[in-house]
C-alpha cells in the first residue's frame, strides 16, 4: 500500500502538470481566429466608373472653383496613382452631391453590404443563423436603427445574435473590428464572426475650394468587404489566414495627430475631410510607436539580435563586415508579403521606404490603389485579394497588414497563410492586365500637359 501511495504521490506533479499544458493549449486553440473567406465590393453598374470626362464634369459642378483650384486639384489628379476605372456613388454621378438625402447614404450602403454578404453566405456555405458575431464599421454614417439591424433584419438573423457598429474609426477600423472579433472569441467558444468595412462616400462629398479638403473627393472611391471568421478548429482545414499578431496604437492625445485628419466644416459651412499637411509626420510617428510593440512578436529573434548589436556598435563607429548588414531592421526575415493601406501614392511610397520594400513588395497596394482607388477601411482587401489572383500566397506565408487611419492610428496585424489560395476574386476580369508595363495617368493623356493642362482642362469642361 504504502509503495502504491509512493507512485501516485510522485506521479501526481507530472500529472498536473500534463493537466495544465494541455488545458492551456485548449484554451489557446478555441481562441484563434480563422478566416473563412472575404468578398470585395465590385458595382454591378458599370456606368458607376469614374472616367476622366465624368470627373472634369464633377469637378466642373463646383462654381466655388477659380482657375488655381482646377490646376490644384488637377495636379493632385495626376499625382494619386489612381486610374480611371474606380466607382463613386450614384448621387454624385447624378449631379445630386451638394444636397445628398439620408436616402442615398443607406443606398449605397445596402448595395456594398448586401452584394458582398449575399456573395460571403453564398461561397462559404455558412448560413446567417449560424453567425454569432456581426460587426459592420463605416466611420461617416451612424443611422438609426444601426446598420448592424438592417443586416439581421435581412437575413433574419438569431436573437442573441452579438452586434456592433463601429462609426468614426476611420481607415483602418477594419483592423479594429478583427481585434474585437479576436477578443470575442476567447468568450464565446465555437463561434462564427462577421465584419462588414465600408465607408458612406456620397454624402460627405466636399463642395467647397479649401485644399486641404478637396483632397478627399481625388483619393476616396466606393468599396467594402465582407468577411468570415471562426474559432472552430474544427473547421482550420477550410481557413485561408489565420491570424498570429495584432498591435493597435492610438496617438489621439497629441493636438497634432488628432486634427490631422477630421471630419469638418469649412469657413463658408460646407461639410468634409480636412487632410492637413502634418498628416506625413503623424503617420510616421504611430507607424513607428506600433512597431516598437509589434516587430520583436513578428520577427526571428536572431534577427532581433542582430538588429541590437549593429545598431549599438554603428552607435560608436565601428566598422563591421558587410554579412552583419545595417543597423536597420529586416522585415523580410519574418514577413513575405506586406499589405499596405491604398492611402494614396504619397503614403505608399513613405511607408515602402520606410520598411526597405521593393517594388514588388508594393505593387499589390499600388495597383490596388490605380483600379480601385482608396477604398478607406475596405482597402486592405482588395490589396489581399490581388495577391491571391497573383497566386502570391503559399501556405505557412505570413502577410504584414499595415493600417493607419482618422484619430491618429496604426492598426497593424500578421496573418499566416493557412492554405495555398488563388481563388476568383474581384480581380478576376482585369487581373491579366496588371501590372501594366507602363501605368499612364489618363489625364495626362486626355489634356495638354505640355503647353498649359489646367486651361486645357478648363476649356474641355466649359
Amino acid at each position: 500500500m504504502d509503495i502504491l501511495v509512493a507512485i501516485i504521490l510522485s506521479a501526481l506533479p507530472l500529472f498536473v502538470i500534463t493537466l495544465l499544458i494541455t488545458r492551456s493549449y485548449l484554451r489557446r486553440r478555441d481562441q484563434c481566429c480563422y478566416m473563412l473567406n472575404y468578398e470585395c465590393y465590385k458595382p454591378t453598374d458599370v456606368d458607376r466608373q469614374l472616367t476622366t470626362d465624368k470627373s472634369a464634369m464633377i469637378v466642373y459642378r463646383n462654381r466655388n472653383l477659380g482657375v488655381e483650384e482646377f490646376r490644384f486639384l488637377l495636379q493632385t489628379m495626376v499625382n494619386s496613382g489612381i486610374g480611371e476605372k474606380t466607382y463613386i456613388p450614384k448621387n454624385v454621378l447624378e449631379g445630386r452631391e451638394a444636397s445628398p438625402a439620408l436616402e442615398d447614404s443607406v443606398e449605397e450602403l445596402d448595395d456594398i453590404m448586401f452584394q458582398t454578404l449575399d456573395r460571403l453566405f453564398q461561397n462559404s456555405g455558412v448560413s446567417p443563423q449560424e453567425i454569432d458575431v456581426l460587426v459592420v464599421n463605416v466611420s461617416l454614417l451612424a443611422s438609426a436603427p444601426s446598420l448592424t439591424s438592417r443586416v439581421v433584419k435581412r437575413y433574419k438573423m438569431r436573437e442573441d445574435v452579438k452586434t456592433f457598429n463601429l462609426s468614426g474609426m476611420g481607415c483602418s477600423a477594419s483592423v479594429v473590428a478583427i481585434d474585437l472579433v479576436h477578443h470575442l472569441f476567447k468568450v464565446y467558444k465555437n463561434s462564427f464572426a462577421v465584419v462588414v468595412s465600408s465607408e458612406s462616400f456620397g454624402a460627405n462629398w466636399y463642395n467647397g475650394k479649401e485644399r486641404s479638403m478637396m483632397l478627399s473627393n481625388c483619393l476616396f472611391r466606393s468599396g467594402g468587404c465582407s468577411m468570415l471568421f471562426t474559432n472552430k478548429a474544427a473547421l482550420r482545414h477550410r481557413a485561408i489566414l489565420k491570424l498570429k499578431h495584432m498591435v493597435r496604437t492610438h496617438i489621439a492625445a497629441s493636438d497634432e495627430a488628432y486634427q490631422c485628419c477630421m471630419q469638418m466644416e469649412d469657413p463658408q459651412g460646407l461639410n468634409g475631410f480636412n487632410l492637413n499637411k502634418r498628416l506625413p509626420k503623424v503617420a510616421t510617428k504611430a507607424l513607428v510607436a506600433n512597431f516598437k510593440v509589434l516587430v520583436p512578436k513578428m520577427l526571428p529573434y536572431w534577427e532581433t539580435l542582430r538588429f541590437v548589436l549593429v545598431s549599438a556598435l554603428e552607435r560608436r563607429k565601428f566598422r563591421l563586415p558587410a554579412f552583419f548588414g545595417r543597423g536597420a531592421v529586416n522585415m523580410k526575415t519574418g514577413i513575405e508579403h506586406f499589405c499596405l493601406h491604398p492611402g494614396g501614392r504619397a503614403v505608399i511610397d513613405g511607408v515602402g521606404a520606410s520598411l526597405g520594400l521593393s517594388e514588388y513588395d508594393l505593387e499589390p497596394t499600388r495597383m490596388s490603389l490605380h483600379r480601385w482607388g482608396n477604398t478607406s477601411a475596405g482597402g486592405l482587401w482588395y490589396v489581399l485579394g490581388y495577391m491571391e489572383a497573383k497566386k502570391r500566397l503559399k501556405k505557412g506565408d505570413r502577410i504584414l497588414m499595415v493600417s493607419l487611419g482618422a484619430g491618429f492610428k496604426c492598426n497593424n496585424c500578421v496573418w499566416e497563410v493557412v492554405k495555398d489560395s488563388g481563388d476568383p476574386n474581384v480581380w478576376e476580369d482585369c487581373i491579366h492586365s496588371y501590372p501594366p508595363k507602363i501605368l499612364v495617368n489618363p489625364f495626362m493623356e486626355k489634356y495638354d500637359w505640355v503647353n498649359d493642362p489646367c486651361l486645357s482642362f478648363v476649356r474641355s469642361i466649359a
